[in-house]
């Protein structure tokens, strides 16, 4: 995959890309069950809405993924983005042990990508996330397509595990 100078496109993959309300339970238990959340992920059903805007990027933009899912996932998470026959891109994803909160972490990330690209837009479902961007002068495109979960947004924001 060779990058070239076209402005970026960022997509988050939970909730935006992929539907994940199928895993939620795992995070609704006490203790949450982090290693059975994400080993399902490999069994999320797309996002039409997300597919299709993320196809459409790629005609114009260098598509970039951004995901708050760990490291560990790299691989699952990369072959799920083929079979949905979505565009090859890089994938930013949380470092082990990384816990803050995924509106610094994403953030981070999109002022490095910034630094020698232009990034046209981020699409996210995390509405911390979009504000952050948002306040940092990033393009932001806001998920709505999915069903929210209140598990999922405290994991984000409070845990800093997705």
């Amino acid at each position: 995959m060779t990058s070239d100078n076209r402005p970026l496109a960022v997509f988050d993959l939970d909730n935006t890309l992929a539907a994940t309300a199928h895993r939620q339970h795992y995070l609704e238990r006490k203790p949450k069950d982090w290693d059975a959340f994400f080993a399902a992920a490999p069994d999320d059903p797309p996002l039409d809405e997300g597919i299709g805007l993320c196809r459409e990027a790629a005609e114009e933009c260098e598509v970039v993924y951004l995901t708050g899912r760990p490291e560990r996932c790299r691989r699952a998470t990369v072959e799920w983005l083929a079979e949905q026959g979505l565009p090859e891109g890089a994938v930013h994803m949380r470092r082990h042990r990384d816990f803050r909160p995924a509106r610094v972490t994403k953030v981070e990330v999109l002022r490095r990508l910034a630094a020698d690209r232009t990034v046209r837009m981020l699409v996210d479902d995390d509405m911390a996330v979009c504000d952050a961007a948002e306040e940092a002068g990033f393009r932001v495109v806001r998920a709505r397509w999915a069903v929210p979960s209140e598990a999922l947004r405290e994991a984000q924001e409070k845990e800093g595990r997705t």
